[in-house]
Formats: C-alpha cells, structure tokens, sequence
C-alpha cells in the first residue's frame, strides 16, 4: 500500500508537494476504508481530487503513473530520453532534476524509494527498508563521472561481487536500477519484494480517453467471477442487462495480411503457424443479454457491444479494474472518474468499492462536486484533496482536512462552491 508520495518539478508540480493516503485520527468507516499496517500507519484505501481544468489533478495521477514504467522502461540505447517531463514555465526548472519520494508498504515492510532524474540521465536512486525505526539502505546508484555506479548494501540484500559488477555493467544512466537488475541472476529478496510489488499491485492510470471495453473482453472471458460480479452490478444499477459473454471468435483474413502477421516475430511461433494455416485471426466478441418487459411479457435480447452506450460500456470497463484492483489488492488512479456516468451511478460504485474490505487503494480525479455532500455519509474528510494553479503555472495540493472549522460547516458542498477551500474557478 503506497502512504506518501513527493513530486517536485514534474509537469506543474515546480514545488515539492506532499500527497499522503495517511488517516487522521477520525473513526468514521474505520473497519472498511482504513487499513491498519501497525501501531503507528493507518493508510486510506480511498482519495479524492478536486481542482479546476487545469490545475493539475491529471499531472497528479501522471506522477505516480510514472514511477511504475520508469521502473520497467528499457531504452534500446543510452541516448534515448528517460521520459520525465520538468515544470517547463521558467528558465531554470526544465534544466533542473526532477525528484520523487514513495513510500509504500509490501505486506508490513515499510520502503523509501529516491529518484532524481532529468530527461537525459539519473543522477540518483535509491531504496531503503525499515527492518526498524531506522531505514536501511538497499541500494544506492549515482552519475559518478558520467556513468551510474550501483551500491548494495550487505546489510540488506547480499550480492556476489560478480553479480554486482553485472548490474553496474548494464544500468545505463538512462534507465532505472531495476532494469538492469532484471538481466542478472541474483537472489535479492527485500529488493525483488519491491520490485514484485511495484509491477504486480500498481494499475495503470484510468484517464477519460483510455478505452477500457477491449480490456473488460479479455477479463470476462478469462474469468466467470468477474462476470457474475459484472452482471449483478448493472442489473443493481437498473440496466437491464441479464448476462454478459465474452468469446473468442475468428475473422478470416487477406493472404497478403497472413505474410504480414506470419513475418511479425512479436507473435508466438505456435500461433504465427496456425495463422498460416488456418488464415484466420482471433478476435474477443462481448454479447450484452438484456431482458426487458413489454405487451408479449418477459423477453430477452442479445446485443453487441456496438449497441451499447458510451455510458454502459465505460461502466463495464471502470467496474472491471475496480475488481481487478480489489482482487490484487492494488493501487488504481482514475481521472475524472464521473466520465459518462450519472452521479447516483457513480455513487454505487464508489459504495461497492468502498463497502470491501481490502487492502486496495483508489486515487480519483472528478469535477462532481455533489460528492462533497456524502462526506460523513460515504466518504471520509481526509479522503479529501485539492490542487489549485497560481498566477506563474505552479500547482500547489492540499487537503480539506487543512482547513480549520470544517466539522462546523452545514455543507462541505457549499463552502467548496463558495470558495472557502479554493480550487475553483475565479
């Protein structure tokens, strides 16, 4: 579970801001939103984002979206540009690091992860565990001299000198440490812990142009759970949708597009051969059962996707990563979650998810501010934050629980509108 999160000069993030999942003191839906990881760290399993176009929310999401590839991304040589984008709207910044701070928790295992990096090169990485009050460093990388020179301290993980000199050999001061660690057979335990955790419990960023219904596809047709869950969930929600499958179909194809993908070495050989022979290509088909009542009684239709709504299929894709993240237990940012879906209907969703118990954590965008009237009802004050632009393009973030006199308030809603936080339009 991620408690804290540092960005400074990353998109409008020119300052160091602090985003935290950390709970208060407040008791409120304690059983099913707070995780309890020790005496002293009580994470949230949910946050919220207010803010107006532009003042940064996304570049929130893109932050830690960035993290996960940066740790999996290999350039194919040492010229290639890292992928951070600095606050550009000075002179110094674009010429200045970027920085992050993460600290996460796999199982009970508190991590420190440090990165600081421009678009060409990585001047410093490092991971730390707490084994006590104190961290301890696991690794450490610098640019000595134009080159990355990795450390591993023996006090965490212990590594052979070959092993290591491997490593040093192939982190290019491009990429991230555990790239190269990727390319050597070595037994680094509280290392890989990390490593397992960051690929395997970190989702991608949901923003309001991904296409999740090619992804819903493959995960009902791999798995009926997820169906089941599907259908009762939007038969709850007053669609009349009675069932859901997903099935491999096959679409003949041209000769000259079976050289094409036989050539293509990125698909399996077995499969390369089977579109060679049988000139087909497999294809998801999603077939909606809906059952309607009228003049004859009771009837059932199937339809395919395509005569589905904007708004049917972005439910069908959104409740499918949900359940994704709650079955991995795993962290999932969300853009403007409110996308083509009617304010009671995103209610539902947030309910379900919030009414689960898990060690899941969602960080969502929205403009729907009718939310800020459930806080004390569905959605926890901490749970609560804000980022506003100011005048030289910098976003700062900050969260409702800032503010004194908030338990005092008759609505949270009208106070936000009437500019008491900020975050608005002028």
């Amino acid at each position: 579970m991620i408690q804290e999160i540092k960005i400074k000069n990353f998109l409008s993030f020119k300052d160091e801001v602090t985003f935290s999942f950390e709970a208060t003191k407040d008791t409120f839906a304690e059983e099913s939103q707070v995780v309890k990881i020790n005496d002293n760290t009580r994470l949230l399993r949910f946050a919220v984002v207010y803010g107006y176009n532009a003042s940064g929310k996304s570049n929130l999401l893109y932050a830690f979206d960035f993290l996960p590839r940066f740790w999996s991304y290999k350039p194919e040589s040492m010229d290639d540009p890292t992928g951070v984008i600095p606050f550009k709207l000075d002179a110094a910044s674009p010429n200045e690091p970027s920085c992050f701070e993460l600290v996460f928790f796999v199982g009970n295992m508190k991590y420190w992860y440090q990165l600081e990096l421009d678009k060409k090169q990585v001047y410093l990485e490092k991971l730390s565990c707490y084994k006590s009050i104190q961290p301890t460093l696991l690794f450490e990388r610098k640019l000595v001299d134009g080159q990355s020179v990795v450390e591993i301290n023996p006090k965490g993980d212990k590594i052979s000198p070959s092993a290591k000199n491997l490593i040093n050999g192939y982190c290019l001061k491009n990429l991230s440490f555990f790239v190269a660690r990727n390319q050597v057979n070595a037994n680094l335990p509280l290392i890989d812990a990390a490593k397992n955790w960051m690929r395997n419990q970190t989702m991608p960023a949901v923003f309001p142009t991904t296409y999740l219904t090619d992804y819903a596809q493959r995960k009902t047709a791999e798995n009926n759970d997820l169906t089941r869950h599907l259908v009762s969930f939007l038969h709850e929600a007053d669609f009349n949708i009675t069932n859901i499958s997903s099935d491999i179909v096959y679409r003949p194809i041209s000769d000259e597009e079976v050289k094409f993908r036989t050539s293509d070495e990125s698909i399996p050989k077995d499969e390369r051969e089977r579109i060679r022979k049988e000139k087909t290509i497999p294809l998801l088909h999603t077939s909606f059962e809906h059952t309607v009542e009228n003049e004859n009684g009771q009837e059932t239709y199937q339809m395919n996707r395509s005569d589905e709504s904007t708004g049917t299929l972005r439910t069908f894709g959104i409740e499918t990563v949900l359940f994704e993240a709650l079955g991995s237990n795993a962290f999932l940012p969300i853009d403007e979650i409110e996308t083509s879906q009617h304010p009671k209907l995103l209610e539902k969703i947030l309910f379900e998810y919030l009414k689960t118990n898990s060690r899941s954590q969602i960080l969502v965008t929205t403009h729907n501010d009718g939310l800020l009237d459930l806080v004390d009802d569905l959605i926890r004050k901490d749970s609560v934050w804000f980022t506003e632009k100011d005048k030289a393009g910098v976003t700062d973030l900050y969260k409702l629980t800032d503010f004194r006199g908030i338990n005092r308030l008759s609505s949270i809603r009208e106070a936000y509108r009437n500019k008491r936080f900020g975050a608005t339009m002028k």
